[in-house]
């Protein structure tokens, strides 16, 4: 089991070099499976209560949809943890908690 995130890069390199699939692993290609498994994650939702999804199957998508933003990410060589800090610092610049505390309006919307 991984204990860190470049463990688990490691891991799915290992994965893909096995199987000669870095071919397919351009950003592009990446890309489109991150964008169709996060689709078929909320197929496991449509016309559902939240509560009625399997949760089984909300894991495996999840996973999938990480396993490729994380490839994509590694394709262009760049820190996982740093990507994400660097995104909530910017979050919390566009959506001060004194004015988005309990609203759903974009950050251009806030007054």
């Amino acid at each position: 089991m991984s204990n860190s995130i470049d463990d688990l890069l490691r891991q799915l390199r290992e994965f893909r070099d096995e199987r000669d699939w870095a071919q397919f692993h351009n950003s592009k290609y990446l890309a489109l499976a991150l964008s169709i498994e996060a689709a078929e994650l909320n197929e496991l939702f449509l016309w559902k209560k939240p509560e009625e999804a399997n949760p089984e199957r909300v894991q495996e998508e999840l996973a999938d949809v990480l396993l490729y933003a994380f490839q994509l990410a590694d394709k262009y060589g760049w820190d996982i943890l740093q990507l994400m800090q660097n995104k909530i610092e910017q979050n919390a610049e566009k959506y001060p908690a004194d004015k988005a505390r309990g609203s759903a309006q974009k950050y251009d919307e806030l007054l």
